[in-house]
């Protein structure tokens, strides 16, 4: 019998070093110089030089409205959050591949650019019950070996404007869900107030996180989060609630965006940003030296929110990097981080390190330092779930894919 489950010889690190590192039931059993004789090992991964890098963390997608899969569906112009639900909503109706198949698509496409860490948004309403939640809790016990995912319960189409919703979100919890997600109090269903009582109602009620999607702007969206402030405070919800997107923060003044800041890390919470192409977005830069959790994801994919994304959290960094005007090796390395063990943070409560003990989850690619990944977004040579080698040069180490028994 081997000893070791899987050895990775010359392997560069983050910290620039060559080294070799041995991996025993999932968890990273030694760390030494390529010179050391570690033994045998049921697996061996000679990575000439090749940097070894924690897996990637996609804090944030939503696996049932993808279209991968599916035939090629033309992109709908939309002005507005509640239209853009409603021609959604059309659309998926037209579809004849069921949510798995199309969620399992998308998921392989993540698996294989690295993704060893997913949040996933599940769209919750009466015109689709939980069935979206059924066939994305059946995708992620199938991927299990692969990819840990969490599952946030989201009321797209509103909470308190959307009758019976609530009840759902509530079953929901108790039915494979783990977070509970809340959209524009504001913007979606006109009552600030109602809206997020209920949603840190459920989350008191089930001892959950919160993920609230907040895409209303400037002054609007400043006013709400003030008042999620006020109940993660009130609740001593500290470090578990989530403002994702937060295009207000990028929509005040400086002084304005510092001052709510401030609030935000006084009470806890993460914000997660895809620095997107057409808005304005949180100062990444700003929020972290306040001590503000940044974490990225890649929100939609060819879906009809947008027919773009490849899902590939290395080519995201570099978008933030891009975005934010990142340029010195320092500042690649937080788009990095933001993409790795900031996401972690937030979803698992612990962060990736190179440590005895620690969890062997990796990718490879062909690159030099953390900052030439960022910029260049190499192939990912490897991908390597707790200790054992996922996927090869792109392809998922099983022969068949596992799309096809969805």
């Amino acid at each position: 019998m081997h000893p070791l489950d899987l050895l990775i010889r010359q392997a560069r690190l983050p910290d620039g070093s060559r080294a070799q590192v041995a991996v025993k039931a999932g968890k990273i059993h030694q760390i030494a110089s390529p010179e050391v004789e570690l033994g045998d090992a049921h697996t061996v991964l000679d990575l000439q030089g090749d940097l070894l890098c924690p897996g990637l963390v996609d804090g944030h997608i939503h696996l049932d409205k993808t279209f991968w899969g599916a035939p090629w569906q033309p992109h709908i112009l939309g002005n507005s959050v509640k239209q853009r639900v409603e021609i959604e909503k059309q659309l998926l109706k037209t579809l004849t591949v069921p949510v798995e198949q199309r969620a399992a698509h998308l998921l392989e496409q993540a698996i294989a650019n690295g993704t060893t860490l997913m949040r996933t948004h599940v769209d919750i309403h009466p015109e689709v019950g939980l069935r979206n939640l059924e066939g994305i809790v059946q995708v992620r016990d199938r991927y299990r070996d692969y990819i840990d995912i969490q599952i946030v319960a989201f009321p797209q189409s509103g909470l308190i404007s959307c009758p019976g919703t609530l009840a759902l979100l509530d079953q929901a919890l108790t039915e494979g869900a783990d977070v509970i997600g809340g959209l524009d109090p504001a913007g979606m269903d006109q009552d600030i107030a109602g809206h997020l009582d209920a949603v840190f109602s459920l989350a008191e009620k089930h001892g959950v996180d919160i993920d609230i999607h907040l895409h209303d702007p400037a002054q609007l969206g400043i006013f709400e989060l003030e008042q999620i402030i006020q109940r993660t405070e009130a609740l001593g919800m500290l470090g578990h609630v989530v403002v994702s997107h937060a295009y207000c923060l990028g929509m005040v003044s400086a002084d304005l965006a510092r001052t709510t800041a401030e609030h935000l890390a006084r009470a806890g919470i993460a914000i997660m940003t895809t620095a997107p192409g057409h808005l304005a977005f949180p100062p990444v830069t700003l929020l972290r030296e306040l001590g503000i959790p940044v974490f990225s994801g890649s929100d939609d994919v060819r879906n009809a929110w947008c027919p773009f994304s490849k899902a590939d959290m290395l080519e995201r960094a570099a978008l933030i990097a891009y975005r934010s005007d990142f340029r010195t090796d320092a500042e690649l390395s937080t788009a990095f981080a933001i993409v790795t063990a900031d996401g972690a943070k937030v979803i698992q409560g612990a962060t990736p390190s190179f440590s005895i003990g620690a969890v062997a989850d990796f990718i490879v690619v062909a690159a030099d330092s953390i900052p030439a990944a960022v910029a260049t977004q190499p192939l990912k040579k490897y991908v390597i779930k707790n200790g054992q080698v996922t996927v090869r040069k792109g392809e998922l180490s099983r022969p068949m894919s596992l799309v096809q028994q969805v």
